[in-house]
């Protein structure tokens, strides 16, 4: 089932294991938009200290999200998903420096779910013991960010639908000083 197109560049968000690589991809064709895998975007340098289990700096961050950001830039009017952590307000804001309309999509759990979710993907170059450090630097969406928050329970398609319903609603409200949790 198709959705509209949207013209936003919508930034699905979250600790690894939430399904960013899984929901990204669904929600941009529910949405008739182009998909991004932000893995992509990150230098070697990254991904070989990430594979070796050691968590990454904002040194090494910026250059990453800054290749989002001009992605999504390149993207601003016509819409587009792409996944990114996004886990610190200072990550979001520099996304949204480069493109100033990105929504986000933050993807949340319960650690033990999420945990369990990551013991069984394979090949990917995140290992579970880094989930710690991911949930210790996560700064949830403050009421001034457009953004919504999806929680990741269910199947896929369970929760994508979440994902639609939940930026519909966002695009029919103004700004709410309270954000809650979809379910």
């Amino acid at each position: 089932m198709k959705t509209r197109r949207t013209p936003h560049v919508v930034v699905v968000m979250g600790v690894a294991g939430t399904g960013k690589t899984t929901i990204g991809p669904l929600l941009a064709d529910r949405l008739g938009v182009p998909y991004a895998e932000g893995d992509d975007f990150h230098p070697p340098a990254n991904i070989a200290k990430m594979s070796a289990g050691t968590p990454l700096t904002d040194d090494d961050r910026w250059p990453w999200l800054d290749a989002i950001g001009a992605w999504a830039h390149g993207r601003a009017g016509l819409g587009g998903v792409v996944s990114s952590s996004a886990l610190k307000r200072s990550y979001r804001d520099r996304l949204r420096a480069e493109a100033p309309g990105v929504v986000f999509v933050h993807l949340t759990g319960d650690r033990a779910l999420i945990e369990d979710r990551m013991s069984h993907r394979q090949g990917h170059f995140m290992p579970t013991a880094l989930l710690d450090s991911q949930f210790a630097t996560l700064q949830p969406l403050a009421a001034d960010e457009a953004g919504v928050d999806v929680d990741v329970s269910g199947s896929p398609e369970e929760i994508t639908e979440r994902a639609v319903v939940a930026l519909a609603d966002l695009e029919g409200q103004s700004p709410s000083p309270q954000r809650p949790a979809l379910k």
